[in-house]
């Protein structure tokens, strides 16, 4: 069984270093990703990875539906920022059959989020696309 996200003090402290080295340009492929609050309409800012299929770019919510996820669903206009480049970006949440090989390439480029999957990162494609409910993906458009 998949291991559940919680929202601890250390996964605070964590995503603020993580944040802070991704402004430094330190942190590997992440990017700072801003959406605004559903509810508060507050600027809300998170470390992510994105992932890469194709030509095609997308956001992975490898822990499920978290509060960036919400926010995207209620405004599908972000921003992304990364070594000092700013990127205002547009996404769109995909179906199962588009996520399931996002998902599988995704859990084996990042590899600590396997814990969060019931996949494993040699399970074909079907697999991942029956998870696809528990993991949103969003492609960004061009």
């Amino acid at each position: 069984m998949a291991k559940r996200y919680k929202v601890t003090g250390q996964v605070r402290r964590v995503n603020r270093i993580v944040g802070w080295l991704t402004r430094l340009g330190l942190a590997d492929g992440t990017y700072t990703l801003t959406t605004t609050g559903r509810k508060s309409g507050q600027a809300r800012s998170t470390p992510v990875t994105l992932a890469t299929l194709g030509d095609q770019r997308y956001l992975v919510a490898p822990y499920g539906a978290v509060g960036w996820v919400h926010n995207l669903r209620a405004d599908a206009a972000a921003n992304l920022k990364r070594r000092g480049s700013d990127e205002t970006i547009l996404v769109t949440e995909v179906g199962a059959d588009e996520a399931g090989p996002v998902l599988k390439k995704y859990m084996k480029d990042i590899k600590i989020v396997r814990p969060y999957f019931d996949a494993m990162p040699d399970d074909d494609v079907a697999t991942f696309v029956a998870e696809a409910a528990r993991h949103p993906v969003f492609r960004l458009v061009e």
